[in-house]
């Protein structure tokens, strides 16, 4: 039987790992796991099942090692964090899996993009590595809608699926000798790595666009996230209100309906209402409906001057009690 290493370390590495293993031995998979934290892993206790060797070390010396030790047929790459170069594609054959349509939407964050953009579609592309972001023949690759309510676990869902149907057999057809269809360069488009301050909400924005960046964040990503007062509120589920009153005077982020009987709160938006289900509090609260946390039609979202000038005024006032202890 032929020999497949994966290096898998986000949220596509369990349906690779199963396809994978359908067809070949996996010699081993290159995955990050903190130290006691394998039983959460489903991916590592997947791998002890199959009796795959997890290696923990996903630096590019250790891929480097893992490689020329096991000797794999093919490196499979989904979802792995670093450019592999010519020294290590100087050793077999390559393939990656990508979350989108190559040529278009190389780079990160790329189902979160397509989200952000209001695209009709994305894919998923298996593609034999190249140098180069992205590069290299495709082996195979499948569109998917994306609806108008889908989060970025939907998507995440759909297209596990998928690699998990057709992965081993590209990888083996790939081995066999298929040399893939070459990428159109000039159609070629780029998406940039998003960091968890990119999840901030901007309420002047329009209700659709406020509504794809809280799908597009949806867990197990960070989550878009917004202010009240000082206290940072991730929102999980949210819905725009088609029908609504009109607002003549629209302050964005302001509170305009609370139900306690449905949990919910309406916010406004740059041209709309957004209604808002579901909250986190804090960076390690508990999920809870947004009318717990969100009290009163007074209320805004979003970060004020006048609150982080009130928070400025506390922290002095404290400050001068501390000095004033002190030099006593």
């Amino acid at each position: 039987m032929k020999k497949a290493l994966l290096l898998g370390m986000g949220p596509t590495a369990l349906s690779a790992l199963e396809s994978l293993a359908g067809q070949f031995r996996v010699v081993g998979i290159v995955r990050a796991v903190r130290q006691g934290a394998e039983a959460d892993d489903a991916v590592v206790r997947r791998a002890h099942e199959l009796s795959v060797p997890v290696l923990s070390d996903t630096g590019l010396d250790a891929v480097r090692r893992a490689i020329t030790e096991s000797e794999p047929d093919c490196t499979v790459v989904s979802s792995y964090n670093r450019i592999l170069g010519a020294g290590i594609l100087d050793h077999g054959k390559f393939v990656n899996v990508h979350y989108a349509a190559l040529p278009k939407y190389r780079g990160r964050a790329n189902v979160n993009w397509a989200i952000l953009n209001g695209e009709p579609e994305t894919a998923i592309t298996i593609h034999a590595i190249a140098p180069g972001l992205d590069a290299g023949n495709v082996l195979f690759q499948q569109t998917i809608s994306i609806g108008p309510d889908d989060t970025a676990a939907d998507i995440y869902y759909a297209l596990n699926e998928i690699q998990r149907k057709v992965l081993g057999d590209t990888v083996a057809r790939y081995i066999g000798g298929f040399p893939g269809v070459p990428q159109d360069e000039s159609e070629s488009t780029y998406g940039c790595t998003r960091v968890p301050a990119d999840g901030e909400i901007d309420w002047s924005e329009p209700t659709n666009r406020i509504y794809a960046l809280i799908r597009a964040l949806s867990p197990p990503y960070p989550g878009a996230h917004s202010y009240l007062e000082t206290h940072r509120v991730t929102i999980l589920r949210a819905s725009p209100m088609r029908d609504t009153l009109r607002y003549v005077g629209r302050i964005p982020g302001r509170v305009v309906g609370r139900s306690r009987a449905e949990g919910s709160v309406d916010i406004l938006t740059g041209d709309g209402v957004l209604r808002v289900h579901e909250v986190i509090v804090g960076e390690d609260g508990d999920v809870i409906p947004a009318s717990t946390a969100i009290t009163s039609t007074k209320q805004t979202l979003g970060l004020r001057s006048s609150d982080l000038l009130t928070r400025i005024e506390e922290l002095e006032r404290r400050l001068a009690m501390l000095t004033d202890l002190r030099n006593r």
